[in-house]
């Protein structure tokens, strides 16, 4: 289990990036969070995998976050960690030597899957098919917590839908996957819990199963709770146009 407890970022001359986050991840799950252009998603994962400082409290089982766990944790994200020149096969046998639980099996299903090529440099492949490199070694090396940020940002939306797809029934009940993204239509019908966060703060935290009572959808629960401030916005510029008439 992931815990996170009163988690504070903030960037030099700027507001809090993330402010009071208090975040519980169990085994198991597929959760979405969902958030603007700069609401701290990004920030929020990469204060999990240690690569920003932070005040606060981030422990995974019971333990800081450090070179003796951290292979627990994979990270996927469009602005790609692989070695440019080297090509998918080779890419395969560094993980698997740095990785033990790394799967060569679902390494190579997934690379089938999305027909990408084992001999090319990863380097001259389309920026579609490095976000497709990118998920498959995140999704490959063993780790019990998958984090995504936007990982299939630019691609088009059927090589999306398929991976969510592929994702459903790839997945073991030990692997978590925390996936960043605003696409609230294309996912929502996969992940079983909605976690919201609006300009460094958590508005909203819920299951699937906990809107059936409610007879509401992840969808229309995350647009209610984002209502408020289109509501505003169409406010402020309604104010503004009634001024430019006086």
């Amino acid at each position: 289990m992931i815990e996170i407890k009163n988690l504070y970022k903030s960037y030099l001359s700027e507001r809090n990036a993330l402010s009071g986050i208090d975040l519980t991840l169990p085994r198991g799950e597929i959760v979405g969070l969902f958030g603007e252009n700069g609401a701290g998603k990004t920030t929020l994962m990469k204060c999990i995998l240690g690569l920003l400082p932070y005040h606060g409290e981030i422990t995974l089982d019971g333990e800081r976050i450090t070179h003796r766990n951290i292979a627990s944790l994979s990270f996927a994200t469009s602005e790609h960690s692989f070695f440019p020149s080297l090509h998918a096969q080779a890419h395969a046998d560094f993980y698997r030597e740095h990785f033990p639980r790394f799967s060569v099996t679902r390494f190579r299903g997934l690379m089938d899957f999305f027909s990408l090529p084992y001999g090319k440099p990863i380097g001259r492949l389309s920026t579609g098919q490095k976000n497709q490199f990118e998920v498959i070694l995140a999704l490959s090396q063993g780790a019990d917590y998958i984090l995504m940020d936007e990982p299939f940002a630019g691609n088009d939306i059927f090589n999306r839908e398929d991976f969510y797809k592929v994702l459903l029934g790839i997945l073991e009940p030990n692997e978590t996957v925390l996936l960043s993204t605003h696409l609230i239509e294309e996912v929502s019908d996969f992940i079983g819990r909605a976690v919201l966060i609006r300009e460094g703060k958590i508005i909203g935290d819920i299951t699937a199963s906990a809107l059936e009572d409610e007879g509401l959808s992840l969808t229309q629960y995350i647009k209610q709770r984002y209502q408020y401030r289109a509501d505003r916005v169409a406010k402020a510029l309604g104010d503004m146009g009634a001024k430019d008439c006086d």
